[in-house]
């Protein structure tokens, strides 16, 4: 859902660059692969139309198809069309990650492992979960200080996720 918010101020993430033809597509439509582990090796199921999604739609539609894609069962649509990818290795503990862009899609974001670290708050040392939020991005379409605003637009939203819900007039 935070992807849905951002990708109106930042559609340059939203996009996907053909090398033959020197063509760039952005998309209104939001169509996010997830990269999946299966038994026959890394596949990209889609999730197609996010933003018409509720935040529960969007959950049920994403386990849907990763689940399809694990039984060997998603279809043709359901591997294709991707205009951005989500991918982690946090379910194998990776708390830093370099991801590699899901050609020809121009930016791929990988959440990681949710762990517990010290913090100083206000001079005191308390233990906070923290997450680190992996990127790549295609430079020749994202300029570099794009994809930093648009990681930290991302990260306020994941710290903040009540904002996803409030007007952004």
């Amino acid at each position: 859902r935070a992807l849905v918010s951002l990708v109106a101020d930042f559609p340059q993430v939203n996009a996907r660059y053909d090398d033959e033809a020197s063509v760039l597509r952005t998309y209104e439509g939001l169509h996010v692969g997830i990269a999946t582990q299966t038994p026959g090796g890394l596949m990209v199921p889609v999730v197609h139309h996010v933003e018409s999604l509720g935040l529960f739609e969007c959950a049920g539609e994403l386990a849907r198809v990763t689940k399809a894609a694990r039984e060997g069962k998603a279809t043709r649509d359901e591997l294709t069309g991707s205009t951005i990818t989500l991918t982690s290795l946090g379910a194998l503990g990776g708390v830093s990650a370099t991801p590699v862009i899901n050609y020809p899609e121009v930016a791929i974001i990988g959440p990681n492992k949710l762990v517990e670290r010290p913090v100083v708050v206000n001079g005191q040392v308390t233990i906070r979960t923290m997450m680190n939020l992996s990127a790549s991005f295609d430079h020749r379409i994202v300029d570099g200080y794009d994809a930093a605003r648009f990681i930290q637009a991302l990260k306020r939203l994941i710290e903040q996720p009540a904002l996803l819900f409030m007007d952004r007039a």
